[in-house]
């Protein structure tokens, strides 16, 4: 069954990058705002119209291949996305592919791409035509990204243009197709192509299982990347072939060596897949990691210390990051031999594919019955990050009901919490009660999530339909326009100008 993707915009740099490139205070190169992950930008000036056929309030439009699900970073004076080959942009690149363009944020051309060939070993890995599918995360002269053949890579945002920087420098073979259709001879490389700086095979070193697609934005913590694996079942959709894989791991962002990971246990419970990336925020002067586990369960970890990381590193040695926190939004789901419920949907453990939002120290996490193989259930909640009682109704500040399934990541602002699900339902929540506000129909399935800036609420749809909303207490609908393409992404705003992906286009809007 194809998966979802959700990626969204993220944390604000400020001040010079290294290799001469400069970060603006409004870039966004990090999938979610800051630490928190909350999808609302201090953008102001966006567009609450555009139309693309008149040219209105349209900067530029990419084209990209026939499926993109990744949402766009922004960072540098470039945006970076990922989507497939259908639409090659280098003839030696032939056949499906997964692509991360790198383009020029002034006009949408391109700068250069990665292109990785598919899995040939089991279509349940690296789904056909899905290209790449996670969001980069980019500091500094580094770009960081997983991608589709589940691979953690480390980029110079320069490409190869300015020579093949290492340790990595095989990126020919790495763009070569593998297996049977492997070529006599590697790709030849050139300036239009990506420079490889190191690499951590997910499946190799920390024997997860793919399924799917992958699909984990990185987050950044000093000298660590935090990322999900993506581990899950195989093709029947019922077995965990890798029983002991880790479903958060932390990696060394200066030479991507293996330092930590969660040490929970948790595959064996995996429901369907690790869909949801972790989050990070300050509790009672303290820093905690959270993170929803492919068990339907949220779990606080403690940051891996740098010093101890480096010393154990030193001796090779793999941490467990210590948890201290746990939250279950659904005590009554199955916990033990979950496959049983394949398909049930009436009853079934719980899935969480968004991420938690961390907002003036509440936490907000949506999620439910699994869209493709689970129940009939999902569920906003609203939880407090210190509480510590002995059971979840002690630590959830409230409840509101979603239409069957959802796959967004909340939106918190102004005291209000924006969420879609399945049944094509947009709603408007208390952030403090959840009581209701409003809700409007959309009329097609969303997949990503909405974006909160400049006093307006941006949502996009599967059916293809993309909404503007006011920021208010009461709804009121600024715009709505049918763009041709289903919408996977979440909108994305930076330096004045509103990006809205979808399978087909990259949208660079602003005001003119």
């Amino acid at each position: 069954m194809r998966v979802s993707w959700f990626c969204i915009f993220g944390l604000v740099v400020v001040g010079p990058l290294a290799g001469g490139l400069t970060a603006r205070a409004a870039d966004q190169p990090q999938y979610g705002q800051a630490w928190g992950r909350n999808m609302v930008s201090t953008e102001r000036g966006l567009p609450d119209r555009f139309d693309p056929k008149s040219g209105e309030n349209v900067k530029w439009v990419a084209k990209l291949g026939s499926e993109s699900h990744s949402t766009p970073v922004i960072a540098g004076g470039r945006v970076y996305l990922g989507t497939n080959n259908e639409e090659p942009r280098d003839p030696k690149h032939q056949g499906d592919r997964g692509v991360l363009l790198c383009l020029d944020e002034q006009d949408g051309r391109l700068l250069w791409q990665l292109v990785v060939p598919k899995r040939e070993e089991d279509i349940f890995h690296d789904w056909p035509k899905s290209g790449l599918s996670s969001p980069a995360t980019v500091e500094g002269d580094r770009v960081y990204v997983v991608d589709n053949r589940g691979v953690v890579l480390c980029l110079d945002v320069h490409a190869l243009a300015n020579g093949n920087d290492g340790p990595f420098r095989a990126e020919g073979a790495y763009m070569s197709p593998r297996g049977t259709n492997a070529p006599a001879q590697p790709l030849s490389v050139g300036p239009l192509d990506a420079d490889i700086l190191w690499q951590f095979d997910l499946t190799a070193q920390a024997g997860i299982w793919s399924h799917d697609a992958a699909h984990s934005s990185i987050l950044i913590h000093g000298d660590h990347l935090y990322l999900n694996t993506g581990t899950g079942v195989d093709h029947t959709h019922k077995k965990i072939r890798t029983p002991a894989a880790p479903s958060l791991v932390v990696l060394d962002k200066r030479t991507g060596r293996y330092l930590a990971q969660d040490g929970l246990g948790l595959a064996p419970r995996i429901f369907h897949c690790t869909w949801s990336s972790p989050a990070l925020a300050r509790i009672e002067g303290r820093e905690r990691l959270f993170f929803a586990g492919g068990d339907g369960i949220l779990y606080g970890f403690e940051p891996l210390a740098y010093e101890a990381a480096a010393r154990e590193e030193s001796l090779g040695q793999i941490r467990r990051l210590k948890s201290v926190w746990s939250y279950d939004p659904d005590p009554e789901a199955p916990k033990d031999e979950v496959h049983r419920f394949n398909g049930n949907r009436a009853t079934s453990p719980s899935n969480i594919y968004g991420m938690p939002v961390v907002e003036d120290g509440l936490l907000y996490l949506a999620g439910g019955g699994d869209w493709f193989w689970g129940k009939h259930e999902a569920w906003l909640h609203c939880v407090d990050p210190q509480g510590s009682g002995p059971t979840p109704a002690a630590r959830r500040k409230w409840s509101y009901k979603l239409g069957r399934h959802t796959m967004s990541t909340p939106a918190v602002a102004g005291g209000m919490v924006f969420v879609a699900d399945s049944m094509r339902g947009f709603h408007c929540v208390d952030a403090r009660t959840g009581e209701a506000l409003w809700t409007q129909e959309l009329g097609g399935e969303v997949w990503g999530s909405a974006l909160v800036a400049d006093g307006k609420v941006y949502v996009g749809t599967r059916r293809g339909d993309f909404w503007v909303f006011a920021l208010s207490r009461e709804k009121k609908l600024l715009h709505r326009i049918e763009l041709g393409a289903p919408i996977s992404a979440t909108p994305v705003a930076a330096n004045g100008v509103l990006y809205v992906g979808t399978m087909t286009q990259l949208l660079a809007l602003q005001v003119k």
